[in-house]
């Protein structure tokens, strides 16, 4: 059995790798313990349960998933920013499903956890530092990054599950998606705030 070096870090990338491979419900307390050698019972000094494991392995996510969109982004701005986000998000979704579906899955994430993790903080900062480049301002700027997600989500989730069966290309509804949502952010309609309807 492979105890030496078990650590919460070892733990929560084992079942994420475990994630990915057979898809996030399929992560188990015994199956994480199976994957690292070791016996469930040993599992226990480094995460408090299956729900805390799956909260680790969203702010795994969240975190890589932040790398590397702000890789992808840096020096760019209007167009080239969205798409180059749009981009590494979606390319992160297809490289690793299990994870990315942990960030997209209410989980109960320990609030001490989640403070000290600076993906989901740094995932906001991002996208309201891209979304302001198109002169958005608040409640716009709210409104702009729940369209975005919604958009990148949906679209991501409906390739996945063989949604698109189309003869045309899932990259090429993707593209023409990115061009609609960038001339959409340039001329962003009038605030209705305070219409009743």
């Amino acid at each position: 059995m492979v105890r030496a070096g078990l650590t919460a870090e070892r733990v929560t990338v084992a079942g994420a790798e475990l994630a990915d491979e057979a898809g996030l419900g399929q992560v188990t307390m015994s199956q994480v313990a199976r994957r690292l050698g070791v016996k469930d019972a040993s599992l226990y000094t480094h995460v408090r349960g299956l729900e805390d494991l799956r909260g680790r392995i969203a702010l795994l996510a969240a975190d890589e998933k932040t790398i590397r969109i702000a890789e992808a982004t840096a020096g760019r701005a209007g167009k080239d920013a969205l798409v180059a986000f749009a981009n590494a998000w979606r390319e992160y979704a297809h490289r690793h499903p299990g994870r990315y579906l942990a960030t997209q899955t209410p989980i109960e994430i320990d609030p001490e956890l989640a403070a000290k993790a600076p993906g989901p903080r740094r995932a906001v900062e991002l996208t309201y530092g891209m979304l302001r480049g198109y002169g958005l301002a608040e409640p716009d700027l709210t409104d702009a990054v729940r369209l975005l997600r919604s958009t990148f989500h949906g679209f991501i989730a409906l390739e996945a599950a063989g949604g698109f069966a189309h003869q045309r290309s899932p990259q090429q509804s993707w593209l023409r998606a990115l061009d609609a949502l960038h001339t959409l952010l340039e001329h962003w309609p009038p605030s209705r705030e305070g219409d009743s309807s």
